[in-house]
């Protein structure tokens, strides 16, 4: 199965997301800030990325998803949001930042699997 990786500050959302991939075979590595994000992406080179809107400051997320496509990253990311819900703001793909989806949190672990396997999918296709 597939390397993925998790960039979240909070601690439960990365075990809860861990739990659930790792129960369809996936392997997790994963960091609670943008720097430590940025080093397991480029030295694990994961097939996919879950990477959080707001940690330390509250646009971590689309800065560092900025980041990794200025710097040649292509691999899928899905990024996790409750900024929407907070301020009423809807994004799209490909709107304002380089992700492939938007999914707001709380996520259900069946939602999050069809996500990540859809992505993963499209990423084989691409390849």
């Amino acid at each position: 199965m597939a390397l993925i990786a998790i960039i979240d500050d909070d601690p439960d959302i990365i075990e809860a997301s861990s739990l659930v991939l790792q129960s369809k075979g996936h392997d997790v590595i994963s960091a609670g800030n943008p720097d430590d994000g940025y080093e397991i992406v480029v030295e694990k080179k994961p097939q996919l990325i879950i990477l959080d809107v707001m940690m330390d400051e509250p646009d971590d997320g689309f800065f560092l998803a900025q980041r990794f496509r200025k710097e040649g990253v292509n691999i899928p990311i899905l990024m996790y949001t409750s900024v929407s819900k907070t301020i009423g703001f809807e994004y799209g793909s490909g709107e304002m930042v380089p992700v492939d989806e938007f999914v707001e949190k709380p996520i259900s672990p069946d939602d999050l699997i069809e996500k990540v396997e859809a992505l993963l999918k499209k990423e084989l296709k691409r390849s």
